[in-house]
């Protein structure tokens, strides 16, 4: 889940219930959906908001997301997030996920440029990146998701299993790189200190989903 979407306002629902005795009881979330509370401003009226979990946010790396220097990848990943800060990804095979553009004005997009078995993730120095959309509805080497506009989205799905390294056709030359493990039981990986509070180096840390 993204939960930068839920700052942003982005592909949320907000639901009002009525609560007895101030609280109420929070919906039931399915179908991939999580139901997160939001801060109350009537004490008589709990409000939630549902979230879809298969979701990959993206922006720059400056906007928001920090990098991560990756000694498991042996990479340093940056401008792609699971959760709140730039991370390595991980998805269980067959999975249909939802990429959606962070940013407030810039465009991106998500091309996939390699495919690896193992670490390291040696990314291509100088890839050609297409900004249209190319290959099916299916993440797999030579899939590219077209121009993203802010705050829109594209669906894609993960059906083979593999590690699949992609970036930004506009900034992949400003961090925006990453990679998705998609097998049973693949999680996300730590995330990046946030950009306010990095230091001059980045933080070095053992990253995703290790076999």
């Amino acid at each position: 889940m993204v939960r930068r979407v839920l700052a942003a306002g982005l592909a949320v629902a907000g639901l009002a219930i009525g609560a007895c005795g101030g609280r109420g009881s929070a919906p039931v979330a399915g179908n991939g959906v999580e139901i997160i509370p939001l801060p109350q401003m009537d004490p008589n009226v709990a409000i939630f908001a549902t979230v879809q979990k298969d979701t990959i946010g993206e922006e720059l790396p400056s906007e928001g997301l920090g990098t991560i220097r990756s000694t498991h990848w042996k990479a340093t990943l940056g401008g792609f997030t699971q959760q709140k800060y730039s991370q390595a990804l991980g998805f269980k095979p067959h999975t249909k996920i939802t990429i959606l553009n962070l940013s407030k004005k810039i465009e991106h997009t998500l091309d996939v440029v390699k495919v690896i078995k193992r670490p390291p993730a040696l990314f291509p120095r100088n890839p050609k990146l297409p900004r249209i959309k190319q290959g099916g509805t299916t993440l797999e080497l030579g899939y590219a998701s077209g121009i993203i506009k802010p705050g829109k989205s594209v669906t894609v799905t993960l059906s083979k299993p593999g590690i699949f390294l992609f970036g930004c056709a506009f900034h992949y030359h400003s961090g925006m790189k990453d990679l998705i493990v998609v097998e049973p039981g693949a999680t996300p990986g730590p995330q990046a200190t946030p950009p306010d509070s990095t230091p001059s180096s980045s933080p070095t840390v053992r990253s995703s989903y290790e076999p």
